[in-house]
């Protein structure tokens, strides 16, 4: 059964009657009129349909949490869309976790991750009632005991684990495979497990996380971590006599780019992650565990476009063509961080024939910043609109302001109707924290 997260375009995408590619009801180009470029575009009817998926597909495991990786992307507006749609939330930073509680998001159903909190964070989870918090390094479970006790509470976490598991992704995004900076280690676990029970009163284990990598095609992948973590909570069970039961596989299911890519469907992975936790409880001979999933990308990619001007053009030597765009790497890294691909079309004649294969470029002051290389594009002119696809995630939340260049805006768009969501920032904005030393002034 097939998925939104397969579909390389947002679900409401068509062609309109004037001949221009038109989301969520609303022809991009009266967009783009109103709203200026680059500009990010999210449909909502996406991003709801994606987490109908997922409730539909592990809904036959009545012990699932779903949670919303918030670092894919983070703001408001999303917040409240997947808070509405029953989902908890994975937060990472001070930043990530005050957005999601001013929301309106119930925070017991929130999950702080990361390597390296901080004690002011660690103490604003405490402070907004975080569920859990996913404990990454034997220097934090000590400063998180020590913080829980200034407060005179007892605070629920889980231990996060590096299972030894590598996916075949970009280096960047793997987090599973041993040499990782995230999370114990198998052989730590032991020792860990000691201290709380033995030394951390004010700590109490649950269960453990893992989390394996990000744009994740190979199905195994996902049954193999399950196997290492219901092993650990016998493990413990054995050992130490403590019946932990939560285990949180964490995320990252792949997304369709381009026509390259065929990412597993979120029915498939569920069937597979439900079987072989059922299968694993049995052989195990546990009891069957909380089971927390933490899709990001698959949520939130597909339902995002962004919207670029082109302007100048070079033809070189060699014979590539080049088009400049008014955007590039500043809100869009991931190209020129880790060679990601994107798909395109031009917003405002879809239809027309493919005759030229065109490098886009962007804007910025860097010879990397190229955006798309070798694609097929009709006939362009200065002025035309480029619609660049599957640009949810990881394009606004790893945003800069390279070159001083504002951020874009982002609008929501529903039922013929468009809403900002993100304001585009002015040049106010770029120096509203620049400070010149009373000594730097003219007298």
């Amino acid at each position: 059964m097939n998925s939104a997260n397969q579909s390389l375009k947002p679900i409401s995408t068509r062609i309109n009657d004037s001949g221009h590619l038109e989301i969520g009801g609303i022809d991009l180009i009266e967009l783009v009129q109103k709203y200026d470029t680059p500009l990010y575009v999210l449909d909502e009817e996406t991003i709801r349909a994606v987490c109908n998926d997922y409730k539909k597909a592990f809904k036959s495991y009545s012990k699932i949490n779903m949670m919303y990786a918030s670092k894919a992307l983070c703001n408001l507006a999303v917040s409240k869309i997947i808070s509405d749609e029953g989902f908890g939330f994975d937060v990472v930073s001070a930043g990530e976790l005050y957005t999601v509680y001013k929301s309106g998001a119930d925070m017991s159903k929130v999950i702080f991750n990361g390597n390296n909190k901080s004690f002011d964070e660690l103490s604003l989870a405490i402070k907004l009632g975080v569920g859990r918090i996913s404990v990454d390094n034997f220097f934090e479970l000590s400063l998180l005991n020590e913080i829980a006790k200034s407060y005179n509470i007892n605070v629920d976490i889980l231990l996060r684990i590096t299972p030894g598991i590598e996916c075949h992704t970009h280096e960047y995004i793997q987090t599973g495979y041993l040499d990782s900076k995230f999370g114990f280690d198998l052989s730590q676990i032991d020792e860990a497990v000691e201290l709380i029970t033995e030394r951390y009163s004010n700590i109490r284990l649950h269960g453990f996380h893992a989390h394996v990598g990000s744009q994740i095609f190979e199905t195994s992948i996902f049954p193999d971590e399950i196997e290492i973590l219901i092993k650990e909570i016998a493990h413990v069970k054995k050992k130490y006599g403590l019946e932990l039961d939560e285990i949180n596989i964490g995320g990252g299911l792949g997304v369709k780019y381009t026509n390259d890519d065929n990412p597993p469907s979120i029915y498939d992975i569920a069937e597979l992650i439900i079987n072989k936790l059922l299968e694993c409880v049995d052989k195990y001979k546990v009891k069957s565990p909380y089971l927390y999933i933490e899709p990001g990308r698959s949520i939130i990619s597909c339902a995002g476009v962004t919207l670029y001007t082109i302007g100048s053009s070079k033809k070189v030597p060699d014979g590539t063509l080049y088009y400049a765009i008014d955007g590039g790497m500043a809100d869009n890294p991931r190209p020129s961080l880790y060679q990601a691909c994107y798909s395109a079309q031009l917003a405002n004649k879809p239809d027309s024939n493919a005759v030229n294969k065109v490098t886009i470029a962007g804007r910025y002051c860097e010879s990397g910043d190229i955006l798309i290389k070798d694609i097929n594009l009709p006939e362009i002119e200065e002025g035309d609109i480029l619609c660049v696809y599957n640009t949810g995630a990881y394009n606004y939340s790893m945003a800069s302001n390279y070159n001083r260049v504002p951020k874009s805006a982002m609008v929501l768009v529903n039922n013929s109707q468009s809403d900002i969501i993100v304001k585009r920032e002015t040049l106010d904005d770029i120096i509203s924290h620049d400070l010149i030393p009373g000594r730097l002034k003219d007298e």
